[in-house]
């Protein structure tokens, strides 16, 4: 067993202890609490072959170098419905026979996996080895926050996957990171906290009152808005606004046309990078050698056709090579891949893809925002609260859903709150 690493706080080496200990765990905690940072290091320990780890959706499958949730389990669209799936993928001999091979699976983003989709999964890898146990006897490690974005559904009830059966049945043994990492200041702490449970208090009040202003859009903050053509058209206003030429590096695609398709739609880059010389960006990805982060911004200062140099704020000049994005299929394959610089434009992104990312400046209207966990997420990509610019705000945008605090209350409850 490999020692614990020197740089995980006592919570989460607790947490890797029980990852390690053979049981399915449910690992949760709020934004910036260090899940995805923990699943990483206990990766490490894993064959990927024997453990692979699923994503809910495509675009995070391309992020996370992995596969979805629903390409792993033969699940497809789930046309016709949980019977003609099931009927569907059990007559797969590959998926059968893939689902046999594996030790277990870490679900990453657990939250956004509707419950049909687990049950149908769960009911297949039963069949394919054979055995009445949960999953048929794999392990499965579930990670995710059920606060922060649901699954997609297409009726207006959420199926969440904690309120289906095969939940109870997977014998889950629930930790919880609550410590943010990101975050150190305790009144922000607590504004998180009640947002994270959907309360405009008195407290939540007076702190989103104190952060309105007049939109600056000269200001170099990240802008979040809730729909990507609202985002799209800020980034293209700012980057003409540059009197500097346009450089523009076309995304290199290696594939069958077909997954080369379906990677054009998921991947974080576009069919072309436009970018000028003093234009602001972000970076897409964890850097492997540790100059930047997913969320990490900064300005351009040189471009040239294999590098680009980007002067990261308050920090140092970085060069920055091109990386390749790449979607696999159900058995791991890889399908698709395409080259491209790990950068966008950061004058404006959506709420939905800023989740994972840390920022220190943000700009964002919570005056119409429809989902549960909106809201958080948005507010809780920043390191502080000084880093907060409000252009609106509506108490209605503020949304949990009860059934999720009423699962929360339940498994921890010996704990005071699920805090942020």
């Amino acid at each position: 067993m490999s020692k614990t690493p020197v740089d995980l706080s006592p919570e989460q080496s607790g947490a890797l202890e029980l990852l390690r200990s053979g049981e399915n765990v449910f690992l949760t905690g709020g934004a910036g609490s260090g899940k995805s940072f923990l699943i990483r290091h206990f990766m490490k320990e894993l064959d990927p072959k024997s453990m692979p780890i699923l994503a809910s959706t495509g675009a995070a499958a391309v992020l996370l170098g992995g596969r979805t949730f629903h390409s792993f389990f033969g699940l497809g669209i789930m046309e016709g419905g949980p019977d003609a799936t099931y009927a569907r993928a059990s007559k797969d001999t590959k998926l059968m026979a893939r689902l046999r091979k594996v030790e277990g699976v870490i679900i990453d983003e657990i939250s956004m996996i509707p419950g049909q989709a687990l049950m149908i999964a769960e009911a297949l890898s039963q069949r394919a080895r054979e055995s009445k146990l949960p999953w048929g006897g794999m392990r499965i490690i579930s990670v995710g926050d059920f606060a922060q974005l649901p699954p997609v559904t297409q009726t207006g009830q959420r199926d969440w996957c904690f309120m289906n059966a095969v939940w109870h049945q997977s014998g889950f043994q629930n930790v919880k990171l609550s410590h943010n990492q990101r975050v150190s200041d305790n009144l922000f702490l607590d504004i998180l906290s009640d947002v994270r449970h959907g309360l405009t208090t008195e407290r939540v009040r007076d702190f989103l009152n104190e952060h309105l202003q007049e939109h600056d859009e000269d200001h170099p903050g990240t802008r979040l808005f809730p729909r990507k053509i609202a985002a799209d058209n800020f980034n293209q206003k700012k980057l003409r606004e540059l009197d500097e030429e346009e450089i523009t590096i076309a995304s290199i695609y290696f594939g069958t046309e077909k997954h080369i398709e379906i990677l054009q739609k998921s991947a974080p880059v576009p069919l072309q990078l436009v970018l000028k010389l003093g234009c602001r960006v972000m970076f897409l990805q964890n850097d492997p050698q540790k100059r930047w982060v997913n969320g990490t911004r900064g300005v351009v200062t040189d471009i040239t056709a294999d590098t680009v140099m980007v002067k990261k704020d308050g920090g140092r000049e970085v060069q920055v090579e091109k990386t390749s994005f790449a979607i696999q299929d159900a058995e791991g394959n890889i399908m698709a891949q395409v080259v491209q610089f790990p950068l966008t434009l950061a004058y404006a992104t959506t709420i939905h893809k800023s989740q994972g990312a840390t920022l220190d400046d943000l700009w964002c209207d919570l005056s119409s925002l429809w989902e549960p966990g909106h809201a958080y997420v948005a507010l809780s990509r920043l390191r502080a609260s000084d880093g907060l610019h409000l252009i609106g705000w509506n108490p209605r945008s503020i949304i949990v859903d009860p059934k999720v605090l009423d699962f929360y209350q339940r498994i921890f409850a010996s704990s005071s709150d699920l805090r942020a």
